[in-house]
């Protein structure tokens, strides 16, 4: 019925949104358990994350009599990629060069003595999909993600032996 990783999300423009919000949630925790398979929500699993907006929320779920608050948080990985308050890229790219190094320090470890063609090969397989997974979603705009990555593809360069 659920997923492990389901989301819930309004946009908020004043106290009514935030009002309206509390109450999906109230929904959701009621169908939960209340419905066929009972199940309990994990709160300590539940997070808040505020994008874009000032105004001062908190939400909660109710458990057994008891008031609990969510935790707000200001980054979440989710599919691989790492969301933040502030929609840039900077986490993401930071963490998928981090990846990427490693991998081409193996590879450098590995092979002293490469041409082109075997690294080229090597670097399709094992270093571009840690550069280019779901580039779609987080593409680099600013200056210094874009650097950072390409100090990834510089050390790649100087990998090969001409």
């Amino acid at each position: 019925m659920f997923a492990d990783d389901t989301k819930i999300w309004r946009t908020i423009k004043d106290e009514t949104d935030s009002i309206r919000l509390q109450q999906d949630l109230n929904n959701i925790y009621g169908v939960l358990v209340s419905g066929p398979l009972m199940i309990k929500l994990n709160h300590s699993k539940c997070k808040v994350m505020h994008i874009g907006h000032r105004v001062q929320t908190g939400y909660c779920v109710i458990e057994e009599a008891l008031t609990k608050k969510l935790d707000e948080t200001t980054e979440e990985k989710d599919l691989g990629i790492y969301l933040t308050d502030d929609l840039k890229a900077t986490q993401q790219c930071t963490k998928t060069a981090s990846k990427a190094t490693p991998v081409l320090r193996m590879i450098k470890r590995n092979f002293h003595m490469i041409d082109v063609e075997d690294f080229r090969i090597l670097y399709k397989i094992y270093v571009r999909p840690h550069m280019e997974y779901a580039v779609q979603a987080w593409s680099p705009y600013m200056l210094k993600d874009i650097q950072v990555l390409e100090k990834v593809q510089q050390r790649a360069t100087k990998c090969v032996t001409v």
